[in-house]
């Protein structure tokens, strides 16, 4: 069989550590694209000369033309301007529209069938835009945000008990954003609530602190954003969509009436499989937890309607 084919557009931080991580797990051949001239190649020979160290056999090429992205299974976009220290996602907008319009023009001329994983930021306004302008049915476009803020929840509680973070499950809901929902009702320890754990105002603290993840990551760094977190959660999003495993993950996916929104992408669990976003898992949330998603769900709504 041929091998799969996993196109990254955009090849800085996070684009560079998804093609590492997709040729570690033998998912398929790689492109890695930029519109910066030399870069991409200069990382993708990097990477091909690594290939008998670690050892790997799938081959990796850096262009800057779509048209290399052709044949593609799976698409993961990552340009755009990234954060820096005092700068909230939405600011991003205006820049990374323009760019996202160029991307969405080269995947639907040369890539028409792939399924498109969007990790650019404001996420939820940018995959939206991705899928309008691609013309993509709804389960071809997905946006990465809940693996990585369930990944960010689940690793403050397992610092703050002392476990392994395997122990722990937890999930984010809502806009990639100071306003997503941790969803407190449903994170586990061992198995048992985390309220037998932790006190509720100590929890508080711990869901704000994973509010402002991405924020803290920015001001340490100074001079960009996250990048190995976010590349690992794409990447798991990417095998269980060409390896068909099928897995329950959170999304940003489109919204058709599931949670009483319609016409929008927020983070909600999905199925992804080989179908794509295969199916959208509706949550029993508290009544504050509905209060929450729907504060989050407005902030979003306002920021798509912007785009029109």
């Amino acid at each position: 069989m041929a091998r799969k084919k996993i196109a990254l557009i955009g090849a800085g931080n996070i684009g560079g550590t998804l093609a590492h991580l997709a040729l570690l797990k033998g998912l398929g051949d790689v492109v890695l694209f930029d519109v910066v001239e030399d870069m991409p190649q200069g990382k993708a020979l990097d990477l091909m000369e690594a290939g008998p160290i670690a050892p790997w056999d799938c081959q990796i090429k850096g262009s800057n033309d779509y048209a290399d992205i052709a044949g593609a299974d799976v698409i993961i976009i990552t340009a755009g301007k990234a954060r820096t220290p005092g700068m909230s996602r939405d600011d991003l907008l205006g820049i990374n529209t323009k760019i996202m319009t160029s991307v969405a023009d080269g995947i639907k001329k040369h890539a028409a069938n792939a399924f498109v994983i969007v990790v650019s930021n404001p996420l939820d306004v940018m995959v939206t835009l991705c899928k309008k302008l691609t013309g993509f049915p709804k389960h071809r476009v997905v946006g990465m945000a809940g693996v990585l803020d369930s990944a960010r929840y689940r690793s403050f509680i397992a610092l703050e008990l002392g476990v392994s973070v395997e122990s722990v499950q937890a999930m984010v809901l809502g806009g990639h954003g100071d306003e997503m929902v941790p969803v407190r009702s449903g994170c586990t320890v061992g198995g048992a609530p985390v309220t037998r754990f932790i006190k509720e105002d100590r929890l508080a603290e711990i869901e704000e602190r994973v509010r402002k993840a991405g924020g803290e990551v920015v001001a340490l760094l100074k001079t960009g954003s996250a990048f190995i977190s976010p590349a690992h959660a794409a990447i798991r999003m990417a095998d269980s969509f060409l390896n068909d495993k099928k897995e329950v993950l959170p999304c940003a996916a489109y919204l058709d009436g599931e949670y009483g929104y319609k016409g929008f992408y927020l983070g909600v669990p999905v199925r992804i499989g080989a179908g794509g976003v295969e199916q959208v898992i509706e949550l029993r949330l508290t009544a504050d937890e509905k209060k929450q998603l729907e504060e989050s769900a407005g902030h979003v709504r306002q920021m798509v309607e912007g785009l029109v």
